[in-house]
């Protein structure tokens, strides 16, 4: 990287994401009140996508404001059922709960991503994936969570793609990172592009 770029979030598999493209980064989780922001943009009716990306660059601003000469890199991801957004769960229960709602059913990821620099947001995109969930049985859904529970908890929609939370669904529409919380080829495009990663 020709500019210094910093994470501002503490999600491994987004880590884990750019170290496996060759980008170099360091890490500085950004500490915000993302329900109470959340909250507010839906008291004003804000679609889904510009909470995710609202989200994304107060990340990402904040931590721009402490680190002006780096690039910050912001991210949000909000699950869209129907027009009701889902949150991480906050215990096994309501992760159960997530997915009797989901199941036998569509809903959509949407998957934000804001670089800011000096303080103010230089680029952004927001990537979109549908996927429908099969009929999963009421044993499957409370034995899923049980074995899974340290996993999805950190997760919206209480499920990982990328582990056994694919037994879920019967079809995935869009990009797969973007499921995994990082638009990354367009990340990537981008900083090529800038000259931060070679051509």
């Amino acid at each position: 990287m020709s500019q210094p770029l910093i994470l501002a979030s503490g999600s491994e598999i987004r880590a884990q994401l750019l170290r496996q493209s060759g980008v170099e980064f360091t890490i500085q989780p950004a500490h915000v009140d993302e329900e109470l922001v959340r909250e507010g943009m839906l008291a004003e009716r804000a679609p889904p996508r510009d909470i995710a990306d609202m989200l994304a660059e107060i990340k990402a601003r904040k931590i721009s404001e402490k680190n002006p000469g780096s690039l910050v890199l912001g991210c949000d991801q909000v699950l869209d059922h129907k027009g009701v957004l889902f949150s991480k769960p906050e215990t096994p229960e309501q992760a159960e709960q997530q997915l009797h709602q989901l199941r036998n059913d569509r809903h959509s990821l949407l998957s934000a991503v804001v670089i800011c620099e000096a303080g103010k947001p230089i680029w952004r995109h927001v990537g979109q994936v549908r996927l429908r969930m099969r009929d999963a049985s009421d044993a499957y859904i409370k034995g899923y969570v049980a074995r899974n529970w340290d996993s999805i908890k950190h997760s919206v929609g209480a499920y990982k793609l990328e582990e056994e939370g694919v037994r879920l669904f019967t079809s995935v529409e869009g990009d797969y990172f973007n499921v995994l919380g990082l638009p990354l080829l367009q990340l990537l495009a981008y900083l090529t592009l800038r000259g931060d990663l070679q051509q």
